[in-house]
């Protein structure tokens, strides 16, 4: 697996890194926990050095999984995790208060079996707190040998700005894919000027561009989805065009659909380090597999001329988590 560093930070990591709430939260029933350990450490082993948490998975739950599952390995990967909800728990708001945020670090050096976590996302913006505050915590954390590096999700540039005025912002953590091109308006731009690395989450549309979800799928009860805009039926009829060209794109490069789709995402900036989940162990081989495929020009231009004027239909979230991003 090849190795990237997250803009102009020291932070190194492979090039695709795994996402592990799914194993835990979101997605429907957790996935039994030795498996689960298995899973991450089969990533270990096929060169996967990029693992993301947070507090909220569960809550507790996910830290508490990646922990045990790295232990053996922790001085040869990167741990990611978050803070920003009080008690961990979306629903309740957002707390970036300096006080939760030092909880949050102690908590999660534990759960996570630690001694340092290296990258520390504020989850959310909360509005209630100014960044440089919240720049200035983690600051702090970092002196004290906590805290290795800083990272935002989902903020906007004019934060992004202000936080990295008082700490260096060594990560952005924000939805992009092949059907979410937003941050390229502003986002992208920004982190290019400042050296910031970009991490895309939900890089393969939450599954969708897998080709493996119609209008006639159901999802769990619990499965968060079902609250999304985007996989609204009808929605998700809509978006099958999106599907279809990058299907015809992975028939010409005897590749899937998941694999052009983080190959796309790897090509676009070298800073750019995706991190999809699975619970599977063929879909995380297959999603591997990516990183071993190399897009040219002409087959980046293919993907955008097979995706121009393809507008995808759905909110990414519904109306009350939007209003939390972009801040």
């Amino acid at each position: 697996m090849q190795k990237r560093k997250l803009g102009n930070s020291n932070l190194e990591v492979s090039a695709l890194g795994l996402g592990c709430m799914g194993l835990s939260f979101a997605y429907g029933p957790a996935t039994e926990k030795q498996q689960a350990i298995a899973l991450i450490r089969a990533a270990f082993d096929r060169g996967v050095t990029f693992f993301d948490t947070a507090e909220a998975y569960g809550p507790f739950a996910n830290e508490e999984l990646v922990g045990e599952a790295l232990a053996p390995f922790r001085n040869q990967v990167v741990v990611a995790t978050k803070f920003g909800f009080p008690g961990g728990k979306p629903a309740a708001g957002l707390d970036s208060r300096s006080e939760n945020i030092r909880e949050v670090a102690d908590a999660a050096l534990k759960r996570l079996k630690t001694d340092v976590i290296d990258l520390f996302y504020q989850h959310r913006v909360d509005p209630n707190v100014p960044i440089e505050d919240v720049a200035g915590t983690v600051k702090e954390l970092i002196a004290e040998g906590k805290i290795k590096h800083f990272g935002l999700s989902e903020a906007g540039a004019d934060t992004i700005r202000r936080a990295h005025a008082v700490q260096p912002v060594t990560a952005l953590q924000s939805e992009y894919s092949l059907s979410w091109r937003e941050p390229e308006n502003e986002i992208l731009p920004t982190l290019e000027e400042l050296g910031i690395g970009f991490v895309p989450f939900s890089p393969l549309g939450r599954g969708f561009l897998t080709g493996a979800i119609n209008e006639s799928t159901t999802f769990d009860s619990n499965d968060f989805r079902n609250t999304v805009p985007r996989f609204d039926p009808s929605n998700r009829k809509a978006n099958q065009t999106v599907v279809e060209a990058l299907g015809e794109v992975a028939a010409r490069k005897k590749a899937t659909r998941a694999q052009i789709a983080l190959a796309w995402l790897l090509a676009q900036k070298p800073w750019i380090v995706p991190i999809p989940g699975t619970t599977k162990l063929h879909r995380l081989e297959e999603n591997l597999g990516a990183a071993d495929i190399e897009l040219t020009p002409d087959d980046l231009r293919n993907i955008n001329d097979a995706l121009a004027g393809i507008e995808v239909q759905g909110a990414r979230y519904p109306a009350h988590l939007q209003q939390r991003v972009g801040r």
